[in-house]
């Protein structure tokens, strides 16, 4: 039997991970500032991350959501603590399509209505309802998937997306604060509070997508954060387990309070996945991670603007995006195979993601910026 084939893939093969690190079958050391699209938020075999999944696959690893999961209520206490998003109910999934199908389907609900809004070169997954209104996913959507109908804006056209909001037809709007796939473009704080109160007068239902951009990696625990809103759905997915399986979306629970049977899953919230979370949780707290990403996301961006070839850098925190005056595909290969460091792409074709574990230090941004230098003065 042969893999059903989708990406193009590097020749490396990683068997071991530690701290910022990925080793390959051979050994050779690779430094991770990529992070598997995001998802290691804390680091590769974190020790206490290690053994609280060890403790718990020894005592249950899954049940269904037919019985009662204390697990589950510890994980939301400790998100809303963490965060700081007091006053909305946690409903667990497994991955941040997931997420955001269920939180276009709580949209559709709270009014009846169908059309979503979103924006220019937004990603939000490949189920159903998410590959609908992800606009750099068009062409992989199969005609089974055109029913949704969205309304594509730009995310700097503050005008036209307000003016959309204002016609009450609108189940909602779904937002990345910063760009994923798209590039790394971000919405101004200054739009997110006149958005909020357009939905508002509208019944308009704001979700923001942090699937990627949440959970510190911007330098607040989820980028919106800086604008000072409190959206109505809030997605979340690739930082939460660190390499296990988990997504989940906060629903404001004055406004939409839970009605049962309008979601459902099987694997969602299960006991493992909410203690591999719940031991993330910790140790961005612990080991102050938000503050880090901050910290050395600045060091970065200083250090990367004075390099041949930058045109700018996008993004915010250890969500970064460097622009340069090239397509970056040989640069990502070079970089791979001949300095052992991994890196991102976008569907700006231009523009080198970088997603490295929230737990960095100075050390390993001098790394990475001794090898990008190398490259950009070779080309």
């Amino acid at each position: 039997m042969n893999m059903y084939n989708v990406y193009t893939l590097f020749d490396v093969t990683p068997e071991k991970g530690v701290g910022a690190y990925v080793y390959d079958h051979e050994g050779t050391e690779y430094l991770d500032f990529y992070g598997g699209h995001a998802v290691i938020s804390v680091g590769h075999s974190h020790p206490s991350y290690v053994a609280a999944i060890q403790d718990q696959i020894a005592k249950i690893g899954f049940y269904s959501n037919s019985v009662i999961n204390p697990l589950q209520q510890a994980l939301a206490d400790r998100l809303a603590s963490v965060s700081g998003m007091r006053g909305y109910d946690l409903f667990l999934i497994n991955s941040g399509a997931e997420a955001n199908d269920n939180a276009l389907k709580l949209a559709s609900f709270y009014k009846g209505r169908k059309k979503i809004l979103a924006l220019h070169n937004g990603f939000h997954g490949r189920t159903s309802a998410a590959i609908n209104v992800t606009h750099t996913g068009q062409k992989h959507q199969a005609p089974i998937n055109h029913g949704v109908e969205v309304t594509y804006c730009d995310h700097d056209d503050i005008q036209t997306i307000l003016e959309e909001i204002n016609t009450s037809q609108y189940a909602g709007i779904i937002i990345e604060a910063i760009q994923g796939v798209g590039g790394l473009d971000m919405i101004s704080d200054g739009y997110l509070p006149m958005i909020k109160k357009a939905c508002d007068a509208t019944d308009t239902i704001l979700i923001m997508d942090e699937v990627q951009c949440g959970y510190g990696r911007s330098g607040h625990f989820f980028a919106f954060q800086s604008a000072d809103i409190r959206p109505d759905i809030i997605s979340m997915a690739k930082g939460m387990g660190n390499g296990f399986p988990i997504g989940g979306i906060l629903i404001n629970a004055d406004k939409m309070p839970a009605v049962k049977s309008q979601l459902g899953t099987t694997y969602g919230g299960n006991h493992l996945a909410c203690r591999a979370a719940s031991a993330v949780l910790d140790i961005i707290q612990e080991e102050k991670l938000i503050e880090n990403a901050r910290q050395i996301g600045g060091y970065l961006k200083e250090s990367l603007s004075q390099l041949p070839h930058v045109v700018r850098i996008k993004g915010r925190g250890l969500m970064m995006g460097l622009e340069l005056d090239q397509e970056v595909g040989d640069i990502r290969k070079k970089l791979v195979y001949d300095y052992k460091l991994f890196t991102g792409s976008s569907s700006d074709k231009r523009v080198l993601r970088l997603l490295p574990p929230l737990n960095i230090t100075t050390d390993h941004a001098d790394i990475f910026l001794d090898k990008i230098t190398a490259v950009l003065h070779q080309i």
